[in-house]
């Protein structure tokens, strides 16, 4: 990657979004298995679009079918219909490193000693890179370049402890973000979250079984009832004989990914107890008190803001109006328009109403700008149709640092926020002024209690809770 002062920001990926890497489902000894965690992962496709795969255990052995794109495009009845068993795991992947390709789409699958063991991964592994190395001195053979696998073959190497101390052993040796679920050939179902509590995982209640999932807004779909988050640290067994939890060692301060409050989840989810549509409005709200302007309408760009956008237009008393048009037909790949026509791209998803916005002042909320090509484009589309004054409010703080923990923006290059001042970045965006939510704004709006003690926001300020090794954490291996 280009130092800062290479970074042309005009020919960069023209939907910058950060993105998250994976969504997770597991139900253990349900006779539709295999189809409520199709559904459980429709629910959960917004955390990853890339690839996904449902595997269960039937038989003494692990079936499983997997595929790139969509779960609408993966499955039909009859692959659904061949995945017949009582305990099954799910998995929606986006990659935040190295290849997107059916090798690497998961839960990834393997065979030891006459048993089978599946295994769904969210996170980032901070020390895969010096794992594999050690596994394969030791004779392990690697056949994807997913960290996820990582993890199987170091709980294998250790079953000769006995399967729960194996487990323990295994999560004892990896460092950064992770929640996965874990499917053996005998049926039994493992969830398992990172010391700090990095990646979300809640376990749920469905009539006489039990149910794993990234956010509880699967739970709803399949009809589940919501038992309660994960603990950091915390591994889950499902099995014939109940619920079993056994603690890791946690950390001393949790640190939930406070990007979930305000992008990746999805706003019918609840997490610490708090709503994430509520918590988003309460951003917008907090951002009116700390960034108010006169202006004739607040809107967002859908889907980003939106929520923050109706609690700054409550708070302020400015009318909500929807200034942009989204296109919901549009693929996740469609033709390259020309180097003549590269805006293309973004205008062919959102499209203005001209006749509402000419001449008014207005005020966009957005929930990030990360690295401010999609926010500029926009931006100009507005002044060229006419509108006189264009502010911007942003639901979050400015990300300033690489993610180390499983979100697509790695290198501090890639952040127009650390390489561009406020003024810099109004004149770039070719705004009248900006203003970013203040982290403490921020973490009162989550609404729980000490969320100075709960949330990771290394993103924010650079205080990163794991330690990691900078010269191989973003290409060491794949999500």
């Amino acid at each position: 990657m280009a130092n800062s002062t290479d970074i042309d920001f005009q020919t960069m990926d023209p939907d910058p979004r950060p993105r998250d890497e994976c969504g997770l489902f597991g139900i253990f000894d349900h006779p539709e298995a295999a189809q409520l965690t199709y559904f459980g992962l429709y629910a959960l496709q917004h955390r990853g679009q890339e690839s996904t795969g449902i595997a269960v255990a039937g038989d003494q052995e692990i079936l499983a079918h997997k595929g790139m794109g969509l779960v609408s495009d993966v499955y039909d009845m009859p692959h659904l219909d061949q995945l017949g068993g009582g305990s099954a795991v799910g998995h929606v992947r986006y990659s935040t490193t190295g290849s997107s390709i059916l090798t690497n789409a998961q839960p990834f699958v393997v065979h030891h000693k006459h048993r089978s063991y599946a295994v769904a991964h969210n996170g980032n592994l901070v020390n895969a890179h010096s794992l594999k190395d050690e596994l394969e001195e030791a004779g392990s053979i690697f056949q994807t370049t997913m960290d996820s696998e990582v993890i199987l073959h170091l709980l294998v190497k250790n079953l000769h402890y006995g399967f729960e101390r194996s487990l323990l052993a295994t999560v004892a040796r990896l460092k950064g973000a992770f929640s996965f679920i874990l499917l053996t050939s005998q049926g039994e179902v493992i969830g398992i979250k990172d010391p700090c509590g990095f990646r979300p995982l809640c376990l749920g209640k469905l009539n006489d079984t039990y149910v794993l999932a990234s956010e509880t807004c699967a739970l709803d779909l399949v009809q589940a009832k919501f038992v309660r988050e994960l603990d950091p640290g915390e591994i889950v067994i499902i099995s014939k004989n109940g619920v079993k939890s056994l603690k890791t060692q946690a950390a001393p301060t949790r640190s939930f990914c406070i990007f979930e409050f305000i992008y990746f989840a999805r706003p019918d989810s609840t997490f610490f107890g708090q709503n994430v549509y509520l918590a988003r409005k309460a951003n917008g709200r907090r951002l009116a008190r700390e960034a108010p302007v006169d202006a004739d309408l607040v809107m967002p760009f859908p889907d980003s803001g939106s929520y923050a956008a109706v609690g700054y237009s409550q708070e302020s008393g400015i009318p909500y109006e929807m200034g942009m048009i989204r296109n919901h037909y549009v693929g996740r790949t469609f033709i390259q328009p020309t180097q003549s026509m590269r805006d293309f791209s973004v205008r062919v998803k959102l499209n203005p109403v001209k006749e509402l916005l000419k001449g008014k002042d207005i005020i966009i909320i957005e929930d990030s700008i990360i690295r401010g090509t999609t926010a500029k484009s926009r931006v100009k589309t507005l002044r060229d149709l006419g509108v006189k004054r264009v502010h911007m409010r942003v639901s979050g703080p400015a990300h300033r640092f690489p993610c180390h923990y499983g979100i697509d923006f790695s290198t501090r290059g890639e952040l127009i926020a650390a390489n561009k001042s406020i003024k810099e970045m109004t004149d770039f965006l070719g705004l009248d002024s900006l203003h970013y939510l203040s982290i403490e704004g921020l973490l009162e709006s989550t609404g729980i209690k000490d969320p100075e003690n709960n949330f990771c926001r290394a993103c924010f300020d650079g205080s990163y809770p794991v330690e990691f090794d900078a010269s191989v954490t973003r290409n060491c291996m794949d999500t």
